[in-house]
């Protein structure tokens, strides 16, 4: 069982649920919303039809005006700008999109992303060095630059203008740069915090424009933010769950060769309506794939050429290097679990691994993964003995604010940034054993020295399994998009009789037909088997489920 604890929201009053549904909501529907607080029917319809994201003020941004007075400056004069990002997908996105507008505002412009495993993350002295030679005045930052306080100022000394725009956590020096655009700084006024780098990239692209040119501007690059959103795991409440809802629209008509030659290669061809799901499963791990086993810039051209062949070209490309990603994960992981096999007292309540030749693109992945398999913080770190430190990537668990304990530990660090949720950092080897001490005191006194549980949230209880109908989960799609902060709905049936059970996939998943209420459902549980669940026909399951449609030869069923 991959969960420990499940929380049951308490059910909805009945004149509740007849009020929800009274706005042609489907019971199941109709109790989602009310466990989740959409209480009323007026709370339902704000819900339902969000506001637009252009339409909140971008210069609500501190300092968004002096970076468009100061980009101004340079497209009137000439002057040659940079777009800095990052490798990850946020960063990719918010580069292409920052990119392409500048251009189109007549702008001379470069494009530059750090290589991960020769330059690290973030702005660095020797590629601001690079860019001055090349003729740059102008560097603007994407998805990072918050902390970058030394790199700006050695510009500074070349010379070199920087505006920030980021969404990471600011410190308590920001950089002495001619912008600074974060929604989390403390002196930002701006009402939503959770904007993701490529949300606040689109920001300064519609600040850029006049009022009326806004909408143009949203539709031009709405389905670049969506896909940067979701791959960052940002909250898809507020602004981002529209401007997901948005650029899925967008991204299901796109014009871009790239993005329509992935689509097709993990859609195909029979023009199915991407997900925050398609995005967060199946275009950010390939366009992720880039950055993280050769150079993002690979990425970054899928985004942004024009020619359809070459789209093709590269989607192929990522998709090869996706699968050569997935092999190296495998291989960590199978090395963390003899590791943890060899000396189990590393199992503390922080996870700290650390590896020779670990490949950095990978391990914030395997961190991910162990995270959710030990129920813990985890940090791995990869190490290089010839200069005798490591670079790491970590994963929080529960409400663990990893971020702030960092912070805490940044005595024993050569560096760090991040988010509550996911960081990176560095590190000499030698101080690895107390950062594992650091981290794992840090999380006992979190959690008052008391295991951490996996808890899964659970929306609803079918009472009648007759409700499961293809039409009420077709409904549930009006909660689309689903995601961090919006999860797919999950509901609990008791007492659900096993008709059959076997393994699938090469018994990598169990597959079952279970029957309660005169009705038999099918029922997929990824990355289990009979063997490891103890499951076999006759035996009565309680189970915890999202609901699909399976489309079979031109027939659809609802599937746990």
């Amino acid at each position: 069982m991959k969960y420990k604890q499940w929380n049951l929201r308490p059910p909805a009053p009945t004149g509740a649920l007849q009020a929800l549904e009274g706005l042609g909501l489907s019971p199941l529907c109709a109790c989602v919303l009310y466990a989740r607080g959409v209480d009323s029917p007026e709370k339902a319809r704000a819900f339902l039809s969000d506001t637009p994201f252009h339409a909140r003020d971008p210069f609500l941004l501190k300092d968004m005006d002096r970076a468009v007075a100061r980009i101004s400056q340079a497209l009137a004069s000439g002057e040659q700008m940079a777009v800095y990002g990052d490798y990850d997908v946020d960063g990719i996105t918010s580069t292409c999109l920052l990119t392409e507008r500048l251009r189109e505002l007549g702008g001379d412009v470069v494009s530059y992303i750090p290589d991960r495993m020769e330059e690290g993350y973030g702005l660095n002295p020797t590629a601001i060095s690079a860019l001055h030679r090349q003729g740059v005045g102008l560097i603007i930052t994407v998805d990072c630059g918050i902390t970058a306080v030394g790199e700006v100022e050695y510009a500074r000394s070349l010379g070199v203008d920087v505006v920030i725009t980021d969404h990471h956590q600011c410190k308590d020096t920001l950089p002495q740069a001619v912008a600074v655009v974060d929604p989390r700084r403390e002196d930002c006024p701006y009402p939503f915090k959770e904007l993701a780098g490529v949300g606040v990239a689109l920001k300064l692209a519609l600040a850029l424009a006049p009022p009326e040119a806004r909408q143009e501007v949203m539709e031009r690059y709405g389905e670049l933010a969506a896909v940067g959103t979701v791959a960052d795991v940002m909250v898809l409440a507020d602004e981002n769950r529209s401007l997901v809802r948005t650029g899925l629209d967008l991204l299901a008509c796109t014009q871009r060769p790239g993005l329509h030659a992935l689509l097709q290669e993990v859609l195909g061809r029979d023009g199915r309506q991407p997900t925050s799901a398609t995005i967060g499963f199946s275009i950010a791990p390939r366009l992720n794939a880039s950055g993280r086993i050769q150079h993002a810039s690979l990425a970054l051209e899928l985004l942004l050429t024009r020619e359809e062949q070459r789209g093709v070209e590269l989607a192929s490309a990522l998709g090869e290097l996706n699968r050569e990603r997935q092999a190296m994960e495998q291989e960590i992981i199978d090395s963390c679990q003899a590791m943890l096999e060899q000396d189990p007292q590393l199992l503390g309540p922080a996870l700290v691994l650390a590896g020779e030749n670990w490949h950095q693109g990978v391990i914030g992945i395997v961190a991910s993964r162990l995270a959710e398999q030990y129920g813990r913080p985890t940090l791995m770190i990869s190490l290089d003995r010839e200069k005798g430190k490591g670079k790491g990537s970590c994963r929080s668990y529960g409400e663990f604010n990893l971020f702030a304990a960092l912070e805490r530990c940044a005595p024993l660090l050569e560096g760090f940034g991040g988010h509550a949720k996911a960081a990176g950092l560095t590190i000499q080897a030698d101080q690895i054993p107390a950062l594992r001490q650091a981290m794992g005191d840090l999380v006992a006194e979190h959690t008052r020295h008391t295991p951490m549980v996996s808890t899964l949230d659970i929306d609803a209880e079918i009472d009648c399994c007759r409700q499961l109908t293809c039409q009420a989960v077709d409904q549930l799609d009006l909660l689309e998009p689903t995601g961090h902060g919006n999860e797919r709905p999950v509901f609990l049936a008791r007492s659900m009789y096993v008709v059959s059970c076997g393994d699938v996939g090469g018994g990598r998943h169990l597959k079952l037909r279970v029957r309660r209420d005169g009705e038999v459902l099918d029922a997929i549980f990824f990355s289990a088997n009979t063997a490891s669940c103890q499951v076999s026909p006759g035996d009565r399951l309680d189970l915890a489920f999202t609901l699909h449609i399976n489309e079979f030869r031109g027939s659809r069923t609802p599937q746990l």
